[in-house]
């Protein structure tokens, strides 16, 4: 199984999850670990799984405004590209591509709404991808870091149990294809709904 970590990082933690989830993968598959800015540069080779993560910022992927304001704080170079950009060029997939998403937030506010984990899954699902997993967030101590105690092991079993779930996929082909007719089925047979959800009776009637 070849797999492909995308990852946006300001201060260096956002690339240590990336860093420690890569570990976890390679317990069961080739791994690539690129920065944002290097993927926007190069065509996007064929993998069995997507993982893309980035900071949270202002409860929500990166803007060109919020980094450069994080770049006053750091020495690093920053890269102009991010994730939201990167997700915005990137072309539709066929069906059958998996991805995964992750990100890292302080965990001062880890309780507040908003998380780019959860915007990146969304962009990943608009492209076509089906999500492995829920979107995960690794939580820091602070805004700059450093990762919070037992986060990175976190972000390894994670990974590790992802790509372990995944290998098992793509070895029984068979057991996923019917599983897709079986959706293809549901959709096909569900029945028509109002604004709301709910179910409309047939031929109109009106249910008592």
């Amino acid at each position: 199984m070849r797999a492909r970590v995308v990852y946006e990082s300001m201060f260096g933690n956002t690339a240590a999850v990336a860093e420690a989830i890569a570990e976890g993968l390679r317990e069961h598959a080739d791994v690539e670990v690129v920065p944002v800015a290097a993927a926007a540069e190069v065509p996007a080779p064929k993998v069995h799984l997507l993982v893309v993560g980035g900071p949270t910022r202002t409860f929500r992927l990166s803007r060109r405004r919020t980094r450069r304001d994080a770049a006053k704080r750091t020495d690093a170079l920053i890269a102009d590209i991010g994730v939201r950009e990167w997700l915005e060029a990137a072309l539709p997939v066929p069906r059958g591509h998996t991805a995964i998403a992750f990100a890292t937030k302080p965990a001062g506010q880890s309780w507040l709404p908003g998380s780019t984990a959860r915007g990146i899954g969304k962009r990943l699902r608009r492209l076509g991808y089906s999500l492995a997993d829920d979107p995960m967030d690794f939580l820091l101590e602070d805004s700059t870091g450093p990762p919070g105690p037992g986060e990175l092991e976190r972000a390894r079993a994670w990974a590790a149990r992802i790509a372990h779930t995944e290998l098992d996929r793509i070895s029984h082909p068979d057991c996923r294809h019917r599983n897709d007719a079986r959706d293809q089925r549901l959709d096909q047979w569900a029945p028509p709904a109002d604004d709301r959800g709910r179910a409309v009776p047939p031929h109109g009637r009106k249910s008592r």
